[in-house]
């Protein structure tokens, strides 16, 4: 079976991303093959592409971690009951998702619901296990608890910011741009920080006193530190990315790169032990070593019922390079996909 797919031959520079055509081996007995037709895009794509993402693949690769699409072939150990050709399904795939075509284990993928479109199901599994993970596993919310979410009107931030709702936690936000802010009070969100060079007072005044339980950090730098000292006694912070390291258009900015580095914030685990607060980090690409949890976790997500993701700007398939530029850029909001 012929599939077109994006490729790079090796990691370095975004505009190495190739469209190629390539065939399809034999689908093995417990995958699934799937007609995609709409593929999330994360962060963790770009860093990945320009080499900079810890389990970026050797040699040549397809980016990609989620997607959506519909049931072709059922491999002869996948249960018929579990799964039916023509199904309409979300899964998540460690790379390869920009692909026309995808085989992937059974247990990683989920039903779309039915009032869901194909963007909205390719928008919602790795941006959602990322929340859940982090607010549940390592920083066991808890209702009433105030959790400051960082980039709040990006894809992991609005499902972190859903799930803080769905939880009784009061979200605050912070975003980068007063449009951003506009967005997240027409759904409700009002505590919400665009950032400025002034971040711990404009934290320092919004809290108003009140404890600062949790903290998601995908930005990294300064605004991480004062994050963290912002936090109130048994506070957590779950590190999970590193905005302030985003390459520029094609390649990384290595220089700036290497002086944040030598910038970046420090914590000293005995004086945590006084202060009694935590730093907790991961990576969600390790999922894939863990299966048993990897099915917990999206079985607790889908037990929340939330509404479906809001997909920003889709793009035509066709266009992969400039979506990347599009989230890249950091002007997006909500998710972008690649719609087939």
């Amino acid at each position: 079976m012929k599939r077109r797919a994006w490729k790079i031959e090796k990691a370095g520079r975004i505009d190495r991303l190739r469209l190629v055509e390539e065939t399809l081996g034999s689908l093995k007995p417990d995958h699934v093959r799937v007609r995609v037709r709409a593929a999330g895009l994360n962060f963790a794509d770009i860093f990945a592409l320009t080499g900079l993402y810890s389990a970026t693949p050797k040699g040549a690769f397809t980016p990609g971690l989620e997607f959506s699409g519909e049931v072709l072939e059922i491999g002869d150990e996948v249960s018929s009951s579990a799964i039916a050709t023509g199904q309409r399904v979300m899964g998540c795939i460690r790379f390869g998702g920009y692909a026309e075509v995808v085989d992937v284990p059974a247990s990683q993928l989920q039903p779309i619901p039915e009032s869901w479109s194909f963007e909205q199901g390719a928008a919602f599994p790795a941006q959602t296990l990322t929340a859940w993970y982090a607010l549940s596993t390592l920083g066991a919310v808890a209702p009433g608890q105030l959790v400051l979410v960082q980039s709040a009107a990006g894809g992991v931030g609005l499902q972190a910011m859903a799930i803080c709702r769905a939880l009784g936690a009061e979200p605050i936000g912070t975003v980068s741009g007063r449009h951003k802010k506009e967005f997240l009070a027409a759904l409700g969100y009002e505590e919400v920080i665009v950032r400025s060079t002034d971040f711990a007072k404009q934290l320092d005044n919004l809290l108003s006193g009140r404890p600062l339980h949790l903290v998601l950090d995908a930005v990294g730098g300064k605004i991480q530190r004062q994050s963290y000292d912002a936090l109130a006694p048994t506070g957590r912070m779950v590190v999970f990315g590193a905005a302030e390291y985003t390459p520029g258009k094609n390649r990384p900015r290595y220089l700036s790169s290497l002086w944040k580095y030598l910038r970046r914030p420090r914590y000293d685990p005995l004086a945590m032990i006084p202060e009694n607060k935590s730093i907790m980090a991961f990576n969600l690409i390790w999922l894939w070593d863990d299966m048993t949890l990897f099915d917990r976790l999206m079985g607790e997500v889908a037990a929340l019922e939330l509404d479906p993701p809001h997909v920003g700007k889709p793009f035509p398939f066709d266009d992969a390079p400039a979506a990347l530029e599009h989230l890249r850029s950091g002007q997006s909001i909500g998710k972008v996909v690649l719609t087939l």
